[in-house]
Order: structure tokens, then sequence, then C-alpha cells
């Protein structure tokens, strides 16, 4: 029977929409989604409910400040969401605006920065910029908040919308799950003998958007830009070796490591590269490397949620979302998390 969006759907009250993060990071819950239980506990007891030798996988891309303001040469408002940042002075974006520019036409933003319209296709235009994009957003852009965040970015969104182990910019949404991990918890996961290892998927705006078809079959996944490290795939087969489980931080963390699985005579293996992914994993999908997931919660109808369905299980994800919303977890980007395990179709 066909996969359909209404098979994602739950009910949740817009109270639990958390609009800003925990007092501290490893403060937030977690929701254990094991065989057939739940639990519940807070983010700070994760070392507690993983095992010695168990390997992390984090998405170590930064988030850029990836929102402008500016204006049309004839005068009216415009707002840009950087997409991607295609080469120095190049990016993809959307743009908010109440007449689509067309090509030619040239946008300033403040401080006399130009911005010229290269190319319209779909929902994304190709911009050039009269300086260095990244140098242009660090300079003039606002932290891009969710869109189910209410309020405009604060100066705790800058540090608390952002992993404390970021590294590579380009990403304007954050891997969310890893939100919750703060130095102290690193350390005291290291001095359990966990292992960490870490890859980077630029989340892209497309995270956001909705499933607009009723048959998922018709959907097609936005792209996202991954790479991972030869680093990483060592340590993946290290674990493995060992039989020790591997544990991604967050479905961007799930989606680059699946993208990068290759079989190699009856079993898969990872390999290093970089690329892009379009990866769309609904129930029904046989994972290859991940066997555990730290992930926050998902909103309804969501690609997203789809993917959390098809590693748990559809039936035992949507009671543990029953679950939490009656416990009144916190949900989205600022809310608490999950560690679920691989349930096999």
């Amino acid at each position: 029977m066909p996969l359909r969006t209404d098979d994602f759907d739950y009910r949740l009250p817009n109270e639990l929409i958390a609009q800003h993060p925990a007092s501290e990071r490893s403060s937030s819950r977690l929701l254990r989604v094991g065989a057939d239980a739940l639990s519940d506990h807070g983010f700070g007891e994760l070392p507690s409910l993983l095992s010695d030798g168990d390997l992390l996988v984090f998405n170590d891309t930064r988030v850029i400040k990836a929102r402008l303001y500016g204006r049309k040469q004839t005068g009216g408002r415009v707002e840009i969401l950087v997409e991607r940042v295609l080469g120095s002075n190049e990016a993809l974006a959307q743009m908010r605006v109440s007449k689509p520019p067309a090509a030619g036409a040239r946008l300033v933003l403040e401080e006399d920065i130009a911005v010229d319209v290269l190319e319209h296709a779909g929902e994304l235009y190709r911009l050039r910029f009269n300086e260095p994009v990244l140098q242009v957003l660090e300079k003039r852009g606002r932290v891009p908040l969710p869109p189910y965040i209410t309020h405009a970015a604060l100066d705790e969104d800058e540090s608390r919308y952002q992993t404390v182990y970021a590294r590579e910019p380009g990403a304007v949404a954050a891997p969310t799950a890893g939100l919750h991990f703060d130095q102290a918890l690193l350390d005291t996961l290291r001095a359990r003998g966990i292992a960490f290892a870490s890859l980077t998927l630029h989340v892209g705006a497309g995270t956001f958007q909705p499933v607009r078809v009723k048959d998922l079959a018709q959907h097609r996944m936005h792209a996202e830009w991954y790479s991972i490290p030869e680093a990483t795939c060592r340590a993946v087969s290290d674990a493995r070796r060992r039989k020790a489980r591997i544990i991604a931080v967050g479905t961007t963390t799930v989606r680059a490591l699946e993208s990068a699985a290759r079989q190699v005579e009856d079993h898969w293996e990872l390999t290093p590269g970089s690329g892009e992914t379009r990866l769309f994993i609904v129930p029904g999908y046989r994972f290859r490397i991940v066997e555990r997931m730290i992930t926050n919660f998902h909103l309804p109808r969501s690609t997203l949620l789809m993917l959390v369905c098809a590693f748990g299980g559809r039936d035992a994800v949507l009671a543990a979302y029953e679950h939490a919303v009656r416990q009144r977890y916190r949900f989205f980007s600022y809310g608490d998390a999950m560690l679920i395990d691989r349930v096999d179709p």
C-alpha cells in the first residue's frame, strides 16, 4: 500500500513548541524509545544509557547568519535567506519580496552592499555579491531561526542555535540534536569510553519545506551537501569490528552516513568523500550503518518524522510522540530529544 503524507500526522498543542532553549544545554529532557518500552530521562543521563566503546557520530556544520534584509532599486523591501554558498561571491537563496526580481536586477543591502540577481529557477535565486558572501553574512546577516519560532533572533540565539562543536560554516539550519551537548557532557561521555567521530552536512532551508504531495512516491527530496572524512570511516569500521553500536546524533548525520554507504560483497561499508544527497528515507528502508539515533521531535507530516518512523517503527514512534505530548515534552529545534533503537523492517 503506498505511503501517504497523512500517515505521519499527529496532534501537537502550540504551547509545546519551544520558543527558547533550555536554561542549560544538557538540562533538556530525553525520551528513551527501546524495544516495546519508553522511559523518561534527563539528557544529562545519556552516558548511563550508552555502553563503553559505542561510537557517537556528530554533524560539525556551522550555522551561518543567512538572513539578510535590503531593497530593490525601485525601493521595495527584500528579505533574502541564503540557502547555499556557491563560491566566494555567489550564493543560492530564497527571497521574500512583493514582486520577484528578474535576472539582471540589483538589490542593495546596508552599507551599499550590492547583490545582483543572476538567475531565478523555481524557489531559488542565484545571486552575486560585490563582497565575499560569508563576509557579508557575518557583518549584516541574522540567525535564520525556523519559521515556527515566532520571535526575531536574539543575542542568545547566536550561541544557542549552534552546537558547541560546530566548525564548518555553511548550514542555514542547526543540526538540532546536537544542541543538547555541552562541553561537560562531552567530557563525561569520553571518560566513559564513548568514541567520537564527525562529518559535515550543511543543513538547507529545504528541511522546513512542507511535503506538498499526498503520495510520498511523488515527493522530491531537497539536496544537501555532505562530506565524510577518512577518519570517520575508520572509526565506523573499528566500531563494527569490536561490535560496538554506531549512534547518529541527528537525522542529518543519519542521511549523510546512509548516503555514503557502499555494498562490498555481502556487507555495507562507509566510504569517504563529499557530494550531494537527496536520500529520502521512509518506512521500508533498510539502514546500512546507523544502529541508534539521537534526535529532536519533528513537525507533523515532515520528511524528518518519516525518517524517524523508518528507523524506530512508525507505530512505536507515533506512540512515543503521543507520550511526549501527554508528558509535556518541548518540541522542535529548541525542544527535547529522543534516543531511539533501530527496528529493522
